[in-house]
């Protein structure tokens, strides 16, 4: 009798990062449990892309739940608070400043589009279904290179998020389970993120990364002048690879 096959969820938002995580435990040979969180996020093209990236490879299970944390706000992606702009995308050379921000965050520097406590709630639903799967791995696409400048990205949170979970589980405090957080993007480049997902099959035409869409003619177009429109692109670009996305 074949092995039975360990279970993953995956945190899914339909973007690069999570989607490159999704295969990177794909790959590792995990079950998975793909779980989308539609959190009232102005930028929810993400949820159609992440269907379709869990679709396409497979997954046992793709849950998509709701959660209103647009009721809460106090971000820019859940609120009217407007989200920042570039003022043009070609400029994708060094800058200190930018680069500064989205490496060290501090509390002068965490942008608007921070979602208040987005990935504890997040990684709170993801253990619930964990427990519920008996999945005892986890996987976030979180990452503290490229990316823009969020608290709970870093691996101290996710640290003692994980201490937290064996604590706080009936599965764990009985010995039925001990639940790992997984961050396999964490101290990447978004270049080298996107080689990745490239060598593992990653379709990244289905990946969606805008914060500020444009509906136009019946279909959402990303801005290009948010902060994850110019990473994106500032990724492909040092991967040395043309985003198929920007031919769709």
């Amino acid at each position: 009798m074949p092995a039975k096959r360990k279970k993953a969820v995956t945190l899914l938002s339909g973007g690069i990062d999570s989607t490159t995580a999704m295969h990177i435990a794909h790959s590792e040979g995990f079950e998975i449990y793909a779980l989308t969180i539609d959190y009232g996020q102005r930028h929810d093209a993400e949820l159609e892309m992440a269907r379709r990236c869990a679709e396409r490879l497979g997954v046992k299970e793709h849950l998509l739940l709701p959660v209103g944390l647009r009721h809460i706000g106090g971000s820019a992606l859940t609120s009217d608070i407007e989200v920042p702009k570039r003022v043009k995308s070609e400029d994708l050379k060094e800058d200190s400043e930018f680069n500064s921000k989205i490496q060290t965050p501090d509390s002068s520097t965490i942008p608007v589009t921070y979602v208040p406590a987005r990935n504890t709630i997040f990684l709170s639903l993801a253990l619930a279904w964990a427990e519920v799967t008996e999945a005892e791995d986890i996987f976030i696409g979180a990452n503290v290179l490229d990316y823009s400048g969020y608290p709970d990205c870093r691996p101290e949170y996710l640290d003692a998020f994980e201490k937290m979970a064996n604590l706080a589980t009936k599965a764990a405090v009985e010995n039925k389970a001990r639940y790992k957080i997984h961050a396999p993007l964490i101290k990447m480049t978004k270049a080298e993120i996107i080689r990745k997902g490239a060598e593992l099959g990653v379709d990244h035409s289905l990946t969606w990364s805008c914060y500020s869409p444009i509906f136009l003619n019946g279909r959402y177009s990303p801005c290009t002048l948010c902060d994850s429109c110019i990473l994106r692109k500032k990724g492909f670009n040092e991967a040395g690879m043309i985003d198929p996305a920007e031919a769709v």
